[in-house]
């Protein structure tokens, strides 16, 4: 069932892996947990000893609130008041990938550092199947951000996340590699009740105003209200160039589309967004391995590509 691998174990999706790794959630350790966007590390989001170790274990600023992981919508309302635009969104796009940020009710049991003093919770319900097996063996909220160390490249292996965490946290649930490939989208509401967009993600705007009726934008806020709004962050040791249509003196150069033979490598040789966005973040773990700069082509700024671009903003922003 396991694998011993320095102080942290490898554990199988079979019934007996996630049953040890609800064992090990509620002992107040921390998991590896595979979801279709990203690797997450798990701890129990009601236990402040837990939730203090996700923080340390990534070194993670504690103004950086996380996001909590649910079984099912009823456990997301017993701890946040939803609208009828999270809802919406809810019924259409859960399990999958959306977070909703919602506003906290009283007596939510949730730990303190999990909303970084904020009165809104940011909830997901993941699609994958060991999540959701684990959550409902585990049966309550698991606060989970990326399993990687804070503000590097995000892990979609669990490879990825025993290069970056292994001897910090208690075990890996390994799910195979993330198929979705780039994190949650997250979306509030603003006063009027309509959906803003906190982070682009899995889910694209497109998608959303086909339920909606209308196309959410950005925040316009520079304030820190949901997870993954850093300015550095998904970032490799390497410094990283955007929009190069070639590569410059040694740099590894990652490819788009037809018209980049002779790339190091391609997120999509067709230029297909979703081959993209699920190939992105395990290239920019390849090309950082090489020691050299990494230098990106082009991608589009709709669809997927608006969580592509986001991720490779923040991965070139000043560190």
């Amino acid at each position: 069932m396991t694998a011993q691998h320095d102080q942290t174990q490898i554990l199988d999706q079979t019934p007996a892996g996630i049953s040890r790794a609800s064992t090990i959630l509620r002992r107040g350790g921390l998991v590896a947990i595979p979801t279709e966007t990203v690797y997450g590390l798990g701890g129990d989001a009601r236990n402040p000893a837990a939730v203090k170790a996700i923080f340390a274990a990534k070194g993670r600023p504690v103004h950086n609130p996380l996001i909590v992981h649910v079984a099912d919508l009823d456990t997301a309302t017993e701890l946040a008041r939803l609208d009828d635009t999270a809802r919406t969104l809810a019924q259409h796009f859960w399990p999958g990938a959306l977070t909703l940020v919602a506003p906290l009710r009283d007596g939510h049991g949730l730990a303190p550092a999990v909303t970084a003093g904020l009165d809104t919770v940011a909830l997901r319900l993941p699609a994958h199947p060991a999540a959701r097996a684990l959550l409902a063996e585990f049966g309550g909220p698991v606060a989970a951000p990326s399993a990687n160390p804070s503000g590097q490249i995000s892990p979609t292996t669990a490879a990825h996340v025993m290069a970056g965490l292994s001897g910090r946290i208690a075990a890996v649930l390994d799910g195979g590699a993330c198929p979705v490939g780039v994190e949650s989208t997250i979306i509030g509401t603003d006063d009027t009740g309509r959906a803003v967009v906190l982070r682009a993600g899995g889910i694209s705007p497109e998608m959303m105003a086909a339920v909606l009726g209308y196309l959410p934008v950005p925040t316009k806020s520079a304030t820190i209200t949901a997870p993954g709004q850093m300015a550095s962050h998904y970032a490799p040791r390497a410094s990283v160039r955007l929009n190069a249509r070639t590569r410059d003196g040694q740099e590894v150069w990652i490819g788009f589309g037809p018209d980049c033979a002779g790339a190091d490598f391609t997120l999509s040789e067709n230029g297909d967004l979703a081959e993209a966005a699920a190939q992105l973040f395990a290239i920019l773990h390849k090309a950082d391995a090489t020691g050299r700069p990494i230098a990106v082509a082009p991608v589009p700024e709709y669809g997927l590509g608006l969580a592509i671009n986001d991720r490779l903003r923040r991965a070139a922003a000043p560190r």
